[in-house]
């Protein structure tokens, strides 16, 4: 399957570098890195996650973070990359934009 981001998961995945990079230098470049080969996952696993929210969701392996997307034959759209630690009802409102 064809893994495609949407902007704003781009956005949150630079918003989490931005805060782990707070930890040290190379904490944000883990994380980086880390979420990145979780995304590569999706190419053979998506759609295989359960839903919430209305979205197929997927815990990363080794930060606090999911990772929330759409799913079809033949694409995976990620729609958002998100702390966990949040209150749920911020990340219901997040998703709803879509």
């Amino acid at each position: 399957m064809i893994v495609q981001i949407s902007d704003d998961a781009e956005s949150d995945l630079a918003d989490g570098v931005a805060f782990y990079d707070q930890h040290g230098l190379e904490v944000g470049d883990h994380f980086r890195d880390s979420i990145l080969a979780d995304l590569q996952s999706l190419s053979v696993f998506g759609g295989v996650h359960s839903k919430r929210f209305g979205y197929h969701c997927m815990a990363a392996k080794r930060f606090p973070y999911a990772i929330y997307y759409l799913a079809n034959e033949t694409t995976v759209f990620v729609v958002a990359i998100l702390d966990e630690r949040r209150d749920p009802e911020w990340i219901r409102r997040r998703l709803a934009r879509g």
